[in-house]
């Protein structure tokens, strides 16, 4: 029993000498993996640091290229109206019923084609009665003449008065007179049946009939007469515009190949349709400041019509040497616009540049910009400026572009049907 409770009390001895063992091989476990973990990271670091150096020290390549320097037409932007280069209302100079139309709406007549004809047998009748009046008034002067001529013969005793001689003389003078009054009247009525005929003054395209067969017109004077139709002449066709007194400033100093001028319509995308510059008002608007300016076009098919929209640009500065640069290298700078340029030293800065219009791809640049300068056109949004870059030379050249026409969307049709 003595032994039993020994083994029983060295037990319950020996317990508290396992535990503190325990405690100091997990000491030695946390240890241990802070070490792993301080070794790793720093092992990352050394791999690191070369990548992060390598990065750091790799330079942007660019492409460079001098200005293009080529000569260009300077133009500039106007908005107008066709017109009619002659216009003319048609109108009856005498008064009647229309008996015929000759002509169909829209058609192309020439000068001098019959159009109306007006009811003429009441002219035809007045015309007979002229020709009579004639006949009579001749009839007359002739037996004036020969009494006349046959006291002049009379001589000795048989001789007259001298009052029944300028009796004669007078009444012969009346009848010469009274003769020619009768021709002009026969003349008027022949006019007066000739205007039954309403002939086209103009040639040109001829608008739809005011009246119809059966109708009276009027032929008053003036605008009080029956308007009939319309014939405008369409070739050479004229193009109106309005200029600003700056434009018009800079046309006048800036004259030179007389005036060239090109028009697009709303639904072509070049400016196709060539003419010159035909009249200049004698001064500007003073409401609006603009001057009133006139181009004429050649027009043999008849294509252009009165009234027709068209944007047009007139050669102003003739000919003149530019630098041009790819509109992608330009950059804004808040208010400014620059072109990143790379120096000797292959640092990179940037130029405030004044631009000009577009032409096939290409800005011009009007001013800050030398002929000499690197300028940067390719890999743009990697170059900063005060950084240094990698050049490679590449070149400049024009992209011609279609332009885009006013009102490229051409009106749907509304409705659709098979073929049949």
């Amino acid at each position: 029993m003595n032994q039993m409770s020994k083994v029983t009390a060295d037990g319950a001895q020996d317990a508290p000498a396992h535990r503190p063992r325990r405690r100091w091989s997990r000491r030695h476990g946390g240890i241990a993996v802070i070490a792993l973990v301080v070794v790793l990271g720093g092992a990352w670091k050394l791999v690191d640091k070369p990548q992060a150096q390598a990065q750091a020290a790799q330079i942007a390549t660019v492409g460079i290229a001098a200005p293009l320097q080529r000569a260009v037409t300077q133009w500039d932007d106007y908005v107008g109206r066709f017109a009619p280069s002659q216009t003319v209302d048609i109108r009856p100079r005498v008064s009647g019923a229309v008996t015929a139309i000759h002509f169909q709406d829209g058609d192309y007549v020439r000068k001098g084609q019959l159009l109306f004809t007006i009811d003429q047998r009441p002219f035809r009748a007045a015309l007979a009665e002229a020709r009579a009046s004639v006949a009579s008034a001749r009839s007359a002067l002739l037996l004036a003449k020969n009494d006349y001529a046959r006291v002049q013969r009379l001589t000795g005793d048989e001789a007259v008065s001298a009052s029944e001689v300028d009796s004669l003389r007078s009444r012969l003078q009346a009848a010469q007179a009274e003769l020619a009054g009768a021709q002009a009247r026969e003349r008027s009525r022949a006019l007066d049946v000739e205007f039954t005929q309403v002939r086209a003054p103009i040639s040109g395209r001829v608008s739809d009939r005011r009246v119809d067969i059966g109708n009276l017109v009027s032929g008053a004077q003036g605008n009080g007469a029956t308007l009939l139709t319309t014939v405008n002449k369409l070739d050479p066709i004229y193009f109106n515009f309005d200029a600003s007194e700056a434009l018009y400033l800079k046309s006048q100093r800036d004259k030179a190949d007389g005036g060239l001028v090109e028009v697009r319509l709303q639904d072509e995308a070049d400016y196709r349709h060539k003419g010159r510059l035909d009249f200049t008002d004698n001064g500007l608007d003073p409401r609006s400041g603009t001057i009133r300016i006139r181009a004429v076009f050649a027009n043999p098919d008849n294509f252009l019509t009165p009234g027709m929209f068209g944007n047009m640009r007139l050669a102003n500065g003739g000919k003149a040497s530019a630098l041009l640069v790819p509109d992608a290298a330009i950059q804004s700078d808040q208010a400014r616009k620059t072109v990143l340029v790379v120096g000797k030293d292959d640092s990179v800065a940037a130029k405030p540049v004044e631009l000009g219009p577009v032409v096939d791809g290409l800005r011009i640049i009007r001013s800050g910009l030398d002929p000499q300068d690197r300028v940067v056109i390719t890999n743009v949004e990697a170059a900063m400026p005060g950084a240094k870059v990698a050049t490679r030379p590449t070149t400049i050249k024009p992209t011609p572009a279609p332009v885009t026409p006013v009102d490229s969307a051409a009106p749907a049709a509304a409705q659709a049907t098979f073929v049949q």
